[in-house]
């Protein structure tokens, strides 16, 4: 790669992540079945690795202000993609949790986004692979310590569940 400006560096990045967001898009549009939408492939995500949250714990999460989850959380309780439950540890607000309909739907998309990374990734070896989640890993990670806030990973070895 040619010597470049800072800048010029940035500007290239930043490009990047538009196309590579715009990819995952393109992914969805392509697909047999309904795909769960962005918000709701989000949701249930962080349900399935948290367990039962509140509105204001996913609020909080994801950083987005009450009435907006609020309404990305009514459309999943609506397409029965998530159920209100009693708090397990007792608290007085109601959590929410993914329905089995929910998690099936989150499991077939993750299928099809798993095939497809595998059809772009086919001619790529086994280091390859491992320095992409490396890079792509330590990316999302500089942006949580920027905010504060961190997403719950699970642990590439043992599979459990890791919030650092």
């Amino acid at each position: 790669m040619p010597n470049h400006a800072p800048d010029d560096v940035l500007a290239h990045i930043e490009r990047e992540c538009m196309v590579l967001a715009r990819h995952q898009v393109m992914v969805n549009r392509n697909v047999e079945g309904r795909p769960l939408e962005r918000s709701a492939y989000l949701l249930i995500s962080r349900l399935e690795a948290e367990g039962p949250m509140s509105i204001g714990q996913l609020a909080d999460a994801f950083m987005l202000d009450t009435s907006t989850v609020n309404r990305q959380v009514a459309a999943l309780l609506r397409g029965g993609l998530a159920e209100r439950i009693v708090d397990p540890d007792g608290g007085l607000a109601r959590k929410l949790r993914a329905t089995e309909e929910g998690r099936r739907r989150l499991a077939a998309d993750r299928e099809r986004h798993r095939r497809g990374l595998e059809r772009v990734l086919a001619d790529w070896d086994e280091p390859e692979r491992r320095e992409l989640l490396d890079v792509l890993t330590r990316f999302n990670r500089s942006i949580e310590d920027l905010q504060g806030n961190a997403w719950p990973r699970p642990d590439l070895a043992t599979g459990a569940g890791s919030r650092d």
